[in-house]
C-alpha cells in the first residue's frame, strides 16, 4: 500500500480545479520600469508589524533598510527605489483598511541599481546569527502567506530536521511565477537550497513540482551536480497539493499531526521563491525588495511574469499590462483560491503577492445560494478532514467559540469546500469571518 502511494505521489481528498496556466506558463519574466511612487506597508508578513528607522524627508537608497523587526516574529523592511521618504503614516491596504507604511517618491535621475555589499559569509555563521540575517533582510514565504522565513528556521532544541522540502508544486490556478523561476534561475535554486540544507542540517533537498510542469521537472534535474544531496519528486496534479502538510504527505507519506508543524516530522518546507531569495541575499547582497508576479485572467489585457519592486502600485502594473479589458469587475491579489480582492487600484505589491488576476463580470458573477443539502462534498473535500459544512452553519449563527471546538483553526482556507459544494455556499468566507471574529476579539478588562 506504501509503494502504491508513493507512486501516486498525492494526498487524500482536494480538488481539481481547471489549471488556466496557459495564458502565461510559456512568457518569460520581464522587469516592470520603475515609476514614481511606492507605498510599503509596515505589515507585509504574519506577525508583529516592522517598525520604522526612516522619518518624511529622508533620502533612501535603494536597498537600504526603512524599517526594523517589530519583535522576533517580524521582519526587515527594505527600500525598493532611491528616492525620498515623503510620508510615515497610515494608509489604505489591500483589504481597504488603514494601516502604518511608508510612502517613498522614487528618484527619477536615479539608476536604481542596488548598491549590494559583497557576498555575505554564510558558511562561517552561527545558525543564531544566519537566523538573524534572514530576519533583518526580510524574507518571507513567497507563496502568499508571508511567514517569516527565520521562524521556520528557529528549530527548538532536540527537534532535528531532516529533509528541507521546496515547494514547487504552485497548484493555484493562473499563477506561474515559480515555474518561471525554476526554468529561468533553477541556479539560484539550487544556490539557496544548499544553503539552507548547510544551515539547517538537514540530509537532503527535495524539491515537489506538479507533473504539469514537466519542462521544469527536466530542466531541474539536468542542473542537478552529480553526488549533490537533492532530489526532484513530481507530484499529482492536486489542489491544495501545494500546502505543507499535504506536500509532506505527497512527497513522504507522513502525517503531521493536528496542532504540530511540519518541523516536528523532521521536515522545512520552504517556497522556491523564497529559497531564490535567500541566495540573491546571501550571495549577492540584495534583500527582499522585489518578488516575481503573475499577472493573468480574462480582464486583462497582455498577460505577463513580472519582476516588480515591492510597494509598486497595482495600477502601474495593469497599465504595463496594456490596461484592463471592458468588463473587468474584480481585481484578486493571489490565486482565485486563497487570494482576495483588493479595494483599490493604488494598493501596492506586497511581500506575498504572486499574482495580480483580473476577472470579469462573468466569472465573479454571485450564483444563487441554495440551502445546505448535507451531501457530505465539503467533507470529502477537505484535505484536513474537518466538517466544512458544520463549520460554516456555526459561524452564520454567529456562534463562533463553538466553532473552535471543531478545529476551525486547523482550516487553511484553501476554498476546498466552496469550490466542491453544489449549494453555492460561501463556506470558506464564512469559516473566514469566525477565524477573524475569534483572532481579532478584545477580551474584556478585568
Amino acid at each position: 500500500m506504501k509503494a502504491f502511494h508513493k507512486l501516486r505521489r498525492s494526498f487524500e481528498h482536494g480538488v481539481h480545479p481547471a489549471h488556466h496556466k496557459e495564458q502565461t506558463a510559456d512568457l518569460p519574466i520581464q522587469r516592470v520600469p520603475f515609476g514614481k511612487d511606492y507605498l510599503m506597508p509596515l505589515g507585509q508578513h504574519i506577525g508583529v508589524p516592522a517598525q520604522a528607522v526612516v522619518e518624511a524627508g529622508e533620502k533612501v537608497r535603494r536597498g537600504q533598510l526603512i524599517a526594523k523587526p517589530g519583535g522576533f516574529v517580524s521582519t526587515g523592511l527594505h527600500s525598493p527605489v532611491t528616492g525620498t521618504v515623503r510620508e510615515v503614516g497610515d494608509f489604505r491596504g489591500v483589504d481597504g483598511r488603514f494601516a502604518p507604511a511608508i510612502f517613498i517618491e522614487a528618484d527619477p535621475f536615479a539608476t536604481q541599481k542596488v548598491d549590494a555589499d559583497s557576498a555575505l559569509d554564510w558558511e562561517s555563521m552561527s545558525l543564531a546569527e544566519f537566523i538573524e540575517a534572514v530576519q533583518m533582510a526580510g524574507i518571507v514565504g513567497m507563496g502568499g502567506a508571508a511567514f517569516p522565513a527565520h521562524v521556520k528556521l528557529s528549530v527548538p532544541d532536540g527537534v532535528k530536521i531532516r529533509h528541507l522540502l521546496i515547494n514547487g508544486a504552485e497548484c493555484e490556478p493562473y499563477l506561474t511565477t515559480d515555474h518561471r523561476l525554476m526554468l529561468e534561475r533553477p541556479e539560484a535554486l539550487f544556490e539557496g537550497a544548499e544553503i539552507m540544507r548547510q544551515k539547517l542540517g538537514a540530509e537532503e533537498s527535495v524539491i515537489g513540482v506538479e507533473m504539469n510542469k514537466p519542462d521544469a521537472i527536466e530542466t531541474l534535474r539536468k542542473h542537478i551536480k552529480p553526488g549533490a544531496p537533492v532530489r526532484i519528486v513530481p507530484l499529482k496534479v492536486k489542489y491544495p497539493q501545494g500546502a505543507e502538510k499535504m506536500m509532506i504527505k505527497s512527497v513522504f507519506d507522513v502525517e503531521v499531526p493536528a496542532g504540530q508543524l511540519p518541523r516536528d516530522v523532521g521536515v522545512n518546507v520552504n517556497n522556491v521563491g523564497t529559497i531564490v531569495a535567500i541566495a540573491d541575499y546571501f550571495l549577492r547582497g540584495m534583500p527582499l525588495i522585489e518578488r516575481v508576479v503573475t499577472v493573468a485572467g480574462p480582464g486583462v489585457t497582455y498577460p505577463a511574469n513580472l519582476i516588480v519592486p515591492l510597494g509598486t502600485p497595482v495600477r502601474d502594473v495593469v497599465k504595463f499590462c496594456g490596461g484592463l479589458k471592458p468588463g473587468s469587475r474584480e481585481i484578486i491579489m493571489g490565486g482565485p483560491m486563497m487570494g482576495r480582492p483588493i479595494a483599490s487600484l493604488d494598493v501596492p505589491i506586497l511581500k506575498g503577492c504572486s499574482g495580480v488576476l483580473v476577472f470579469t463580470e462573468e466569472e465573479t458573477a454571485r450564483l444563487k445560494e441554495y440551502p445546505c443539502i448535507s451531501c457530505g462534498r465539503c467533507l470529502e473535500a477537505c484535505p484536513y478532514f474537518l466538517n466544512p459544512s458544520r463549520l460554516a452553519r456555526l459561524s452564520k449563527a454567529r456562534m463562533y467559540d463553538e466553532m473552535k471546538d471543531y478545529h476551525v483553526f486547523d482550516c487553511v482556507e484553501c476554498g476546498c469546500c466552496t469550490f466542491a459544494c453544489p449549494s453555492h455556499i460561501p463556506i470558506v468566507q464564512l469559516i473566514r469571518t469566525g477565524k477573524d471574529d475569534l483572532t481579532h476579539r478584545k477580551e474584556p478588562d478585568a
